[in-house]
């Protein structure tokens, strides 16, 4: 593929994504700026590329990314390798990112699982185990993978592409206007 027609895919992507999940990236800005002002905090689990994606979000939160503020609680659930070998060996892979939800996340705090397939067993399973306990489901998935995750999520946002990088890239692009976002109305200052 040349590179032109690779960035004409990258630019539909996010542009058919924008345009069809618009309402949806809104509603997960609002409850992330509810959890926060609650005093809650936001868990993140992907496998990985998408677990890279996960503690580079976590890392905007707990830092900044336009201005400083405050320190908001985010935490990427694919950092501890500590627990997950322990939850992947006593019991079995697809709960080490649910057991650290039970651990960890209480009612009010948004658990997103990043998946670009929709099929990453351990990440469904948080996101299952997320929605029983009264901890706000939100999946950031691929074209097909949105079909899959409306079962078990409060939201889904589904990139309008098939491709890895497609979907990654776009949710990259996404979640660098949510932080913004929620950091502008938290914190009351402008983007530089």
């Amino acid at each position: 593929m040349r590179l032109d027609d690779e960035l004409a895919a990258h630019v539909a992507a996010l542009t058919q994504t924008v345009a069809g999940s618009g309402e949806v990236i809104d509603a997960v800005i609002d409850r992330l700026c509810d959890c926060f002002a609650a005093g809650g905090k936001l868990l993140l689990a992907g496998n990985g590329g998408s677990a890279a994606d996960a503690q580079h979000i976590a890392g905007e939160f707990v830092n900044r990314l336009a201005f400083d503020r405050p320190a908001l609680a985010a935490i990427a659930l694919s950092t501890d390798s500590s627990v997950l070998t322990c939850v992947a060996n006593d019991a079995c892979y697809e709960r080490v990112f649910a057991r650290q939800v039970e651990a960890l996340a209480r009612p009010g705090d948004v658990l997103v699982g990043l998946t670009t397939s929709g099929r990453s067993g351990n990440v469904v399973e948080a996101l299952t185990c997320a929605r029983r306990t009264g901890v706000l489901a939100v999946g950031f998935t691929g074209r097909a993978g949105g079909r899959l995750l409306a079962s078990v999520c409060d939201h889904v946002v589904a990139v309008a592409a098939d491709e890895c990088v497609l979907i990654q890239e776009v949710h990259e692009f996404l979640w660098h206007r949510i932080v913004a976002a929620v950091e502008a109305r938290l914190f009351g200052a402008v983007r530089v």
